[in-house]
């Protein structure tokens, strides 16, 4: 049994070959993370601020995203957009590489897309949650508006948005399966790839759950630390 398995990871490749699947959707879900949540800041902002048209357009923007599936809201980006890129990259001469390219833009682009409507979420309700007494404080300082904002409320408002963050992390690093159905051979791809040819879906797709399963746990780990970081002369009631 050990021999097999030693054949089928490293001899035939496919052990290298779900390690690239891995690498694919960590870069997937960090680059959608981090698009999403530079979006999702100052969205949140006018939210918050419930600022006429801007907050109601936020608003239904968050509503209509988290409302249907991570799946559908990938397949009406891709197909919505693929025979006019098409067209442009035939037109400047890019076919080959537009048809390579852009399923990964595309799934980084859906990613970013759901996890700025979740994180919006969380930064807007870490922002109600600063306490009233310190801006209170800072007023009676008369400390003009911005400092208050960037030195009082945005840096609070920040370590109470972390645990949310980790939430929309962990969905978003599980969300990068459902790129697979654009073409882009992700870890979930690799593996269904894998147990097709091999004839073995048990071991693949438990490799699979195995490294999923190894992203989150040391994500987690990481949030806690950064969580423990930021609280340091923060009082836990």
């Amino acid at each position: 049994m050990s021999f097999d398995l030693w054949v089928l990871l490293v001899e035939q490749g496919w052990g290298f070959a779900l390690l690239r699947g891995a690498t694919v959707t960590l870069a997937v879900g960090l680059l959608g993370m981090l698009a999403g949540v530079i979006v999702a800041v100052p969205l949140a902002l006018l939210r918050w601020r419930r600022l006429p048209l801007f907050s109601q357009a936020v608003d239904g923007y968050s509503i209509l995203v988290r409302g249907v599936p991570g799946l559908l809201v990938i397949y009406l980006l891709f197909f919505g957009s693929i025979e006019w890129v098409q067209r442009l990259a035939t037109a400047f001469g890019y076919q080959n590489s537009a048809d390579s390219a852009y399923p990964f833009v595309i799934g980084v682009v859906a990613i970013a897309a759901i996890s700025c409507a979740y994180s919006i979420e969380v930064f807007r309700g870490a922002l109600e949650a600063v306490p009233v007494g310190l801006l209170e404080a800072a007023k009676s300082l008369a400390l003009p508006r911005y400092v208050t904002f960037f030195h009082v409320t945005l840096p609070i408002a920040l370590r109470l948005a972390l645990g949310g963050l980790n939430n929309v992390w962990q969905m978003t690093i599980k969300d990068t399966s459902l790129v697979s159905v654009v073409g882009m051979q992700e870890l979930m791809r690799s593996a269904a790839i894998a147990a097709g040819i091999t004839r073995s879906p048990l071991l693949f797709y438990c490799a699979a759950a195995g490294m999923f399963f190894a992203l989150t746990a040391i994500s987690q780990a990481l949030f806690s630390h950064t969580e423990r970081f930021f609280n340091r002369g923060f009082s836990r009631g």
